[in-house]
């Protein structure tokens, strides 16, 4: 419930204020107003802004007047809407031409791979499940502690190694580990 001096000090501002004031009121402590909230009401609802456009931009009188210079009739944005709508469409068929083409690049390349020789293209195209271990990967992970055991179940085969360095212009800072080696699995 709204004390009388609330309401009577609140009288002259937009009724979001007057809402947003009575909430702040009831959730207050009782040493005072939380100061953070206090600053951050302050800064959001300065008390010399009447009447004009909020600065979280919750209430803009001067919308329909804005929209009206920028797009002057129905027309122009109906317009306006369909030449996106157009860009938008050529910008689709030139990615989907480009994917397309690149795919079929991809299974000439694949086709040839197959005429050239069938043992790779059938380990190209291999589908391995991530989750399943061979019984020496299973030993292999008992006897490995550490980083290399974190290393060996995290990572799912065939993927790019995490532990290679992105190619950058400049050396690592730390130099290079010459101690590291891979986790060599059991095919």
């Amino acid at each position: 419930m709204p004390s009388p001096f609330l309401a009577a000090s609140t009288s002259r501002l937009p009724f979001r204020v007057v809402q947003a004031s009575v909430r702040y009121a009831s959730s207050r402590t009782e040493g005072g107003p939380d100061p953070a909230k206090e600053l951050i009401r302050r800064s959001l609802y300065p008390p010399n802004i009447r009447n004009k456009p909020s600065p979280t931009g919750t209430w803009r009188p001067d919308v329909a007047r804005a929209i009206q210079k920028a797009i002057p009739s129905r027309q122009a944005h109906e317009t306006v809407e369909r030449a996106w709508m157009l860009h938008v469409r050529h910008t689709r068929r030139k990615r989907d031409a480009e994917l397309q083409r690149k795919y079929e690049c991809m299974r000439k390349a694949m086709d040839a791979l197959e005429r050239i020789d069938p043992h790779l293209y059938k380990e190209a195209n291999r589908v391995e499940d991530p989750r399943v271990r061979t019984q020496a990967e299973v030993e292999l992970a008992k006897k490995i502690r550490g980083p290399e055991r974190k290393a060996l179940e995290a990572r799912p085969p065939g993927l790019f190694p995490r532990e290679l360095r992105a190619p950058t212009d400049t050396p690592p800072r730390n130099g290079w580990n010459y101690e590291w080696k891979p986790i060599i699995r059991a095919v």
